[in-house]
């Protein structure tokens, strides 16, 4: 295969189809995706096989138990992504909405309207369900997607695919609209990463290395999510019951994903009578605690390195530390956190308040697990990523965040003066 003539003609088929989608109607955007559902559902049993066969690969390959359960697809998380598809589907259609308007005293009348960014490039690793996640919301926000999954998830992600081809079809929106990278090769991603006259954003959802390396490489702009270096801080006027419950999901419920609790900091004026039970809560469950030499004194735990704090395990380990109130966990999510998810457990909103206002990171909850880090439980009905900076998105990237705007400005002959 030429990589770069490959590239080349996707990116030109991308931006055409982005054309036409640009004004293609709202009921023909809901009506690929409810197609490309039940197209889902329909090769749900062909979708598993090719799973099984990315599973060997992965296997193969040395990757985790946590990796290995984010590659897994069986029916209940295939009747996931049938439901992630039909819920953005029924969403309001970002395109045209208009978002501001105003009078001017010289006869104007300004809108600002949501507009298509054009081609999304979205390139990640390991979970199949990115490839229906990411058509879709791009596909609703009016946008041609260009699709580059990991080498590990190729046989699931070409079959899901299909299935939305199946449903641009039966709507009649161009093929091209939601294109796959057809090849596992690496250089597909450095030709994306050039891509100026046709990618108009790239995405990028994966570990540490992959991110890394599109946000060194890239050309094009970037909607970046580096690390999911998720803290929960546990105050001293914290809920013993909620704690327990909000931490072991926070950490085990699935460790490989980026909402996944990666570090615990107790309030030291709260330690004795809420620590060692959420760490032996963990201990029960298999987790490998690393900590601090106060956590230590839990039998089980094991010696914290300072490379522990500030550490994406995306796995059954967490690191943990006893720091001096609110304000020493606001100091260390500083020094060692993402700017993704981080959460306060307590029962003290003043303490909950400054928490909030000073810990800048994309998402904060209070007294919530972390897991709750995902676009369908914020009611987008998928994410394309959770984006940690600042400029344009922020947070998990729906539909409506795949959009930019433009000003439509009318007067009657008006002139300035």
């Amino acid at each position: 295969m030429d990589i770069k003539a490959t590239m080349a003609e996707i990116g030109q088929k991308a931006k055409a189809a982005a054309a036409e989608l640009a004004y293609a109607s709202a009921e023909a955007k809901e009506e690929a995706l409810m197609a490309a559902a039940d197209a889902v559902w329909a090769r749900r049993e062909e979708i598993i096989a090719a799973n099984n066969k990315d599973m060997e690969f992965g296997a193969e390959k040395g990757l985790s138990p946590a990796m290995l359960d984010r590659l897994m697809l069986d029916e209940d998380r295939i009747q996931g992504i049938v439901d992630g598809l039909r819920a953005v589907a029924r969403q309001a259609d970002p395109v045209g909405a208009v978002m501001a308007e105003w009078d001017r005293p010289s006869g104007l009348h300004i809108e600002r309207v949501r507009t298509p960014l054009g081609v999304i490039g979205v390139i990640f690793e390991s979970r199949p369900n990115v490839t229906a996640d990411a058509g879709a919301l791009c596909l609703k926000a009016g946008n041609a997607a260009i699709l580059r999954g990991g080498s590990e998830s190729f046989h699931s992600s070409t079959l899901i695919h299909e299935c939305l081809v199946d449903g641009l079809k039966s709507a009649g929106l161009p093929e091209s609209a939601i294109q796959l990278v057809p090849t596992r090769d690496r250089e597909a991603v450095g030709e994306m990463l050039t891509m100026t006259d046709t990618i108009d954003v790239i995405v990028p959802r994966g570990g540490k290395g992959l991110v890394g390396r599109v946000q060194s490489e890239a050309r094009v702009p970037v909607f970046a999510h580096l690390e999911g270096i998720c803290h929960i801080y546990i105050d001293k006027s914290a809920d013993l019951a909620k704690t327990r419950a909000v931490v072991l999901n926070a950490k085990t419920r699935r460790p490989g994903i980026c909402g996944s609790a990666e570090c615990l900091l107790f309030d030291r004026a709260g330690w004795e009578d809420l620590g060692a039970a959420v760490i032996k809560d963990l201990l029960d469950e298999g987790v490998e605690v690393r900590g601090d030499e106060i956590v230590q004194r839990v039998a089980g735990v094991v010696p914290a390195k300072e490379e522990d704090f500030g550490r994406e395990f995306l796995d059954m380990i967490i690191a943990a530390r006893v720091v001096d109130g609110v304000d020493g966990a606001i100091e260390h999510i500083r020094k060692y956190g993402s700017n993704h998810t981080d959460c306060i457990m307590t029962e003290d909103d003043e303490a909950a308040d400054t928490f909030f206002k000073r810990v800048d990171s994309a998402i904060l909850m209070r007294n919530a697990s972390t897991q709750f880090a995902d676009g369908g439980e914020f009611g987008m009905g998928a994410e394309i990523g959770i984006a940690t900076g600042k400029l344009h998105a922020r947070g998990p990237v729906g539909a409506e965040q795949l959009t930019s705007f433009k000003y439509i400005v009318e007067g009657d002959g008006t002139i300035r003066a």
